[in-house]
């Protein structure tokens, strides 16, 4: 009987992804496997089917082949009824998940593990994070048993092969004419177990501490900047390498500057009269005051650049600006004879656009916009 096409086989277009190929062939692999099927010589038929038209597929120099030449460009790779094809270990994974509930075997046997990593966020004000500073902080970590030395088993007793498994930590189970390895369900992999558990840490190796580290910022740093103290994470499981502890900078708002990169930008609030006829202001930066002088005729958002006043960034280079943008302040609650002389001041304003050259350019451009509708 003339074999059917590979992609008819697997319900899928001849232009389909791996991943299509993949999902397709799990769908009719649990759908007619000989288990789930006992006596059905159809079902059987159609898994054979299945995993040969994947076999080929999932292969790519057999794809290109079988695309070119059809059935007869792969009769002597595609294997058959047999199980040999490049990804069918990968893809019987998933499926022995189904079946059995556990791993597809691939796990090697259990034994040291390294402890976890650990991440504490470090909160620091703006000044700390630009100069650098030196912190104590206090961790939750889990450390290595000390009645015990981190084995579990009571003080003088040992840990015992487990039963299950013999020691591999591994156990095989038969399905049908599938045999799969599994993590034995008993020591969890170790390939022991412990009979008599310490009673300090109920036999787990490592009990739950808090230790105080002092943690040297360097100057610079900025919002996700991250110190690593090596070795000061969690104990690792049956005597394993402790991992790491990542401490994560988190900067906290400042009440005068924002901060971006190296650079550091403040608001400086002015008079209304300083900006009119100019004057001198003293403005802040994080090494101290500094004098700032400002020319008559000054708007809102003129921005003066004082430089080297910024941050000098942790992976070197030079120290970054700090930009003052001007917010001119309109007089309030102001006094009968102020307001007087106010009033004066608009009057020999009025009619002579000389004095508000972005104003006079403003209307114009109102006129003509009018003016055009």
């Amino acid at each position: 009987m003339a074999k059917r096409d590979y992609y008819e086989v697997l319900g899928v277009e001849r232009g389909a992804s791996e991943a299509d190929l993949k999902k397709s062939y799990r769908r009719l692999a649990m759908k007619f496997h000989p288990d789930r099927n006992p006596g059905d010589k159809d079902a059987e038929d159609s898994f054979k089917e299945a995993n040969e038209a994947y076999e080929v597929l999932s292969d790519a120099s057999k794809r290109a082949a079988y695309d070119q030449y059809g059935h007869a460009g792969v009769e002597q790779g595609a294997g058959g009824a047999g199980f040999g094809g490049a990804n069918f270990s990968d893809i019987f994974g998933d499926v022995f998940s189904d079946f059995f509930g556990g791993g597809g075997g691939r796990g090697g046997r259990g034994g040291a593990q390294r402890g976890s990593d650990l991440r504490y966020t470090l909160e620091l004000n703006l000044e700390e994070a630009v100069r650098g500073t030196s912190v104590n902080i206090r961790v939750p970590t889990l450390v290595n048993c000390a009645p015990c030395d981190g084995s579990g088993a009571k003080k003088g007793s040992t840990p015992a092969t487990c039963p299950t498994c013999g020691g591999i930590g591994q156990v095989r189970m038969q399905q049908g004419f599938f045999s799969v390895q599994q993590t034995c369900p008993r020591c969890h992999g170790q390939g022991k177990i412990i009979t008599d558990p310490c009673g300090a840490c109920q036999g787990e190796g490592r009990v739950e501490e808090y230790k105080t580290l002092s943690v040297k910022v360097p100057p610079g740093v900025d919002t996700g900047d991250r110190i690593r103290l090596s070795g000061e994470g969690e104990a690792g499981a049956q005597g394993g390498p402790t991992g790491d502890l990542y401490v994560v900078i988190s900067v906290r708002e400042h009440a005068i500057f924002q901060r971006d990169g190296k650079h550091l930008y403040c608001e400086v609030p002015i008079s209304y009269t300083d900006a009119a006829l100019g004057g001198e202001l003293e403005v802040p930066t994080l090494d101290g005051r500094v004098k700032l002088r400002i020319p008559e005729g000054t708007q809102t958002g003129k921005q003066f650049r004082l430089r080297g006043k910024g941050v000098a960034p942790v992976r070197g280079g030079g120290a970054g600006d700090l930009l003052c943008r001007v917010a001119v302040e309109t007089p309030v609650n102001l006094s009968r004879r102020q307001r007087e002389l106010l009033e004066e001041l608009r009057d020999s304003l009025e009619g002579d656009s000389s004095h508000s050259p972005k104003a006079s350019g403003w209307f114009e451009g109102v006129k003509r916009f009018f003016g055009d509708l």
